[in-house]
């Protein structure tokens, strides 16, 4: 028996303390969680609804939307309850849990954005084959695989983690559970924990990020032969929307697991970046930038309304 006693709840004081400045915080947090909501469940229905939009990139589109909803809505309603409450506790079950499904919506997101990287690879370089190359079968296996990766992962890293003994400082200077920011509460040995989260993060993210930037550079060498300055736009035009929903969710979550946990405010932001903004700026992004998108949403209002 250990002489000391065990934690079994954790307190969220990542966020401001004042009474005011959480008020405010609710009602942003809160008008961001709601757009999220309409904006991906629009999205999932423009692409579900309309004939138009049934080819492999709007797929994938759709997808991750309900990855978007999923990932925004672990976080999200635990950060509003927190805002409301004057005791801003979680459980050390209900951390566990949040962490582990942060792994696995943000590791199925990571391979998602992969996968759509091969796919305007493939529209672009050979738009002839495209249909027969990115057929149903293939489309389904990568999804089913971008789940399957990421749960995987994710208990491995929610396996190791469960060994770790937690007393005395029960303080998370987060708004969330997250790995890093467990570590300095333990008073077990974090070392295997440490690296298996450092070993699954290099293959699965840096991994994923490989396969994204080989395939824009084949992306850029084939919009460079193009001869035309009509025709290149054009297929720039097809993976921008991607390639800012990418640089969004990489840039905000290397720069937020490539910082030292030390509960700072560009820490948060980071965080906040990755698991509130995100979610929901993708559908703005894909819907201001894609005219298959807008068009098929005027489709859908004047065929219903």
């Amino acid at each position: 028996m250990r002489n000391h006693s065990v934690v079994s709840e954790f307190m969220l004081i990542g966020l401001s303390a004042d009474p005011l400045t959480q008020a405010l915080l609710f009602v942003l947090f809160l008008v961001i969680y709601l757009l999220t909501l309409m904006g991906n469940l629009m999205l999932l229905l423009v692409i579900r609804l309309d004939s138009h939009l049934h080819i492999p990139m709007y797929f994938f589109l759709g997808q991750l939307s309900f990855l978007d909803l999923c990932h925004s809505s672990v976080t999200v309603p635990k950060l509003l309850e927190n805002l409301l409450s004057e005791k801003k506790t979680i459980s050390l079950e209900g951390c566990m849990a949040q962490v582990f499904f942060v792994f696995t919506t943000g590791g199925a997101e990571s391979c998602l954005l992969a996968a759509m990287a091969y796919d305007r690879y493939v529209a672009i370089s050979s738009p002839l084959l495209y249909g027969q190359v990115m057929n149903r079968r293939l489309c389904m296996g990568l999804v089913w695989g971008s789940w399957g990766l990421a749960f995987l992962d994710a208990l491995i890293n929610i396996l190791v983690a469960l060994d770790l003994d937690f007393c005395e400082a029960q303080n998370i200077h987060h708004y969330s559970c997250e790995l890093p920011s467990l570590y300095p509460l333990s008073c077990s040995d974090v070392t295997a924990s440490f690296t298996a989260l450092l070993c699954s993060s290099f293959l699965h993210f840096f991994g994923n990020f490989l396969v994204i930037f080989f395939s824009y550079v084949c992306i850029l060498s084939t919009i460079l032969s193009i001869s035309s300055t009509t025709g290149r736009s054009k297929a720039f035009s097809t993976c921008s929307s991607h390639l800012t929903a990418v640089t969004f969710f990489y840039g905000s979550g290397f720069l937020r697991y490539l910082m030292p946990n030390s509960g700072s405010t560009q820490e948060l932001i980071f965080s906040l970046q990755y698991s509130v903004v995100t979610p929901m700026s993708n559908p703005l992004i894909y819907s201001l930038k894609n005219k298959e998108v807008k068009a098929g949403l005027r489709r859908l209002l004047r065929k219903y309304f």
